[in-house]
């Protein structure tokens, strides 16, 4: 313990100086990031320090500065991507389709005191029909001959944070946030989904291996002024993190979701960017939404491989999710492997993953809107303008996704990305529905 805490001591005094010369957080970060590698220092360890030398920083900036607290504790961030993205289905009904399209996120988080924090993200993105932007797609495409694009409201939370000792760490958010829920893929929820409502997390830290995580929400889905009974969508989420050697890690999780007043889900209440749910006459998906889902996750990491900068991860992971609320098409599960991990200079990513997502598993408006397939026409009662064929992502598809990535600055992150997919149940039955999708990624981040 003792040469832990010198160790720990002296990496303190290194990150002080870190930023006496280099004047500029990244270079602290670099250093704790290489120290996690080396061994020096757990993620744990490594992130309070970072959050101490923040902390150290800013209070002497406020100083110098004379501003309040506040204002220099301001965090800016954001990315831009930039991508080809090309669609090919087998069938001869079928248009291919070739897109050029980005995505530019912009957004501020301000420490107002120790433990309350605001936030707020602007991004690009397109209408979905006569509501706001698409919420899983932060997508836009070039077209329209030049034409002003959309920059939505993408965040805007208060988040209050009293627990925050070594042990125990607690938070409430408010507002349009990120989403509370973890998941090894995008089976449940797409990445750029940003749900609105309230969300508890809190943690507990056994030791420097073992940690437990409870995610708490309840989103609004939809406000309608006729209806006291407005749709709404709550979840619980237990996780278990755990490191048992030096090399090996393990992640699992267990989580339950309801929807209520899911008859109010309707194609003119809420954005319909997505297919797959069995639908009534009423366009109200026909069965409730009450589903169990799991995912674990075990990582082997190797001291170094070839020529990769540091550690080098392997993941193996994979999720189910039942609703037994629907009588059948009721599930979904996904598998997947990953080598390496981009996003620091010299770093690459390999992924594969296997994905089926039944029919009424799940609302079709959260999972990837990335990952679908082709309907020659639309399923009944969809909402879609007839014949309502097309590439259609959601629920009710299943397939291959493989990814390369590759970064060759922290900054910068090159992707190329592959989907061969088709539908679990066609539209209409006995067509052709495999469909190809390649996607060529640019992220900048900063």
């Amino acid at each position: 313990m003792k040469k832990q805490n010198w160790t720990i001591g002296l990496v303190s005094i290194a990150v002080a100086a870190g930023y006496c010369i280099n004047g500029h957080a990244q270079s602290v970060g670099s250093l704790l990031d290489k120290l996690v590698d080396k061994g020096v220092l757990t993620v744990k360890e490594a992130d309070e320090l970072r959050n101490e030398t923040d902390k150290d920083f800013t209070t002497a900036y406020s100083a110098k500065s004379g501003m309040p607290n506040w204002v220099s504790a301001l965090k800016f961030n954001g990315d831009f991507r930039g991508r080809f993205d090309g669609i090919f289905s087998e069938n001869p009904a079928s248009v291919d389709r070739n897109r050029f399209r980005y995505r530019l996120r912009f957004g501020v988080t301000a420490e107002l005191t120790d433990g309350l924090e605001v936030g707020l993200r602007l991004a690009s993105g397109e209408p979905s029909g006569n509501f706001g932007g698409d919420p899983i797609s932060g997508n836009t495409s070039s077209t329209d001959n030049g034409s002003k694009k959309f920059v939505y409201l993408d965040l805007a939370y208060a988040r209050w944070k009293p627990l925050r000792s070594k042990e125990w760490s607690g938070a409430f958010t408010f507002g349009k946030m990120e989403n509370p829920f973890v998941s090894p893929s995008t089976m449940m929820f797409d990445h750029d989904y940003t749900p609105e409502g309230l969300a508890a997390q809190f943690g507990y830290t056994f030791n420097s291996r073992h940690s437990l995580k409870l995610n708490l929400a309840g989103f609004m889905l939809d406000e309608l002024s006729a209806s006291t009974s407005d749709p709404v969508m709550t979840g619980a989420q237990l996780r278990w993190d755990a490191n048992w050697t030096k090399h090996v890690s393990t992640k699992l999780g267990v989580a339950g979701f309801a929807i209520g007043n899911e008859d109010k889900l309707v194609n003119g209440n809420v954005p319909n960017s997505n297919r797959g749910n069995t639908r009534g006459t009423n366009g109200a998906p026909a069965f409730a939404f009450n589903p169990i889902y799991v995912d674990g996750g075990i990582t082997y990491t190797l001291d170094d491989f070839l020529n990769y900068p540091g550690a080098f991860p392997i993941t193996v992971s994979g999720d189910y999710v039942n609703n037994p609320a629907a009588p059948t098409d009721n599930q979904g599960y996904s598998a997947g492997i990953s080598f390496g991990k981009a996003g620091k200079r010299g770093a690459w990513e390999m992924a594969y993953r296997w994905e089926e997502l039944q029919g009424d598993a799940w609302f079709e408006e959260f999972p990837e809107s990335d990952f679908g397939a082709y309907y020659q026409v639309q399923q009944a009662n969809a909402g879609f303008v007839a014949p309502g064929a097309g590439f259609g992502p959601g629920t009710n598809v299943r397939g291959h996704n493989l990814k390369l990535s590759y970064s060759p600055y922290d900054c910068l992150t090159l992707s190329i990305s592959a989907f061969f997919t088709e539908l679990v149940k066609p539209s209409p039955a006995g067509s052709e529905t495999k469909t190809t999708r390649l996607m060529l990624d640019m992220v900048l981040k900063f």
